[in-house]
Order: C-alpha cells, then structure tokens, then sequence
C-alpha cells in the first residue's frame, strides 16, 4: 500500500529545503517514522543536519523519528518540525 501525503516544513526546514510544502507520491505505509525521515533525507539531503534533533507530525501528532510505525492515508500531512531556536 502507498498513499499520497503534503509534507509541510517549518523554521529550519524550509530553509534547508527551499520549500514550504510538497506533495508525495507512493509513499510506503505503514512505515516506521524513521523509514518516512530517510525517504525525505533521499529527496533532500540537506536535512541531514537536523538528524537526531528534528520531530515529525502526522495528521498533527507528533512522532518521535525511531521505530514508531505510522500508518498513512492519502491527503494527510506529514509536518517537518526542526528544534525551535531559542531568544
């Protein structure tokens, strides 16, 4: 199974991406949180930076990336969410 998600990139993320939102295409689900962030490593590599610091949010539940399985539907959102830098 494959659905078809908007990936949304907030603060730093977007910076390293130059995108605000885009949409996937067969995307594997379910898929472990950690197998969702590497296939958005593979389109963006510059987000490698953010590794180990970054969380994600799915239909606006956070997801710790690691072994956590999520399952996807077409037109849910997928949201990058880098360290928020403080001041």
């Amino acid at each position: 199974m494959s659905a078809q998600v908007t990936v949304l990139y907030f603060a730093k993320s977007a910076e390293l991406t130059g995108l605000r939102e885009e949409e996937l295409v067969a995307v594997p689900t379910p898929v472990s949180s950690r197998d969702l962030w590497g296939l958005l490593l593979r389109r963006h590599p510059r987000l490698a930076v953010l590794q180990g610091q970054v969380v994600l949010a799915v239909r606006q539940q956070y997801v710790v990336v690691g072994d956590q399985v999520v399952i996807l539907a077409d037109g849910d959102e997928v949201a990058v969410v880098p360290p928020l830098s403080g001041g």
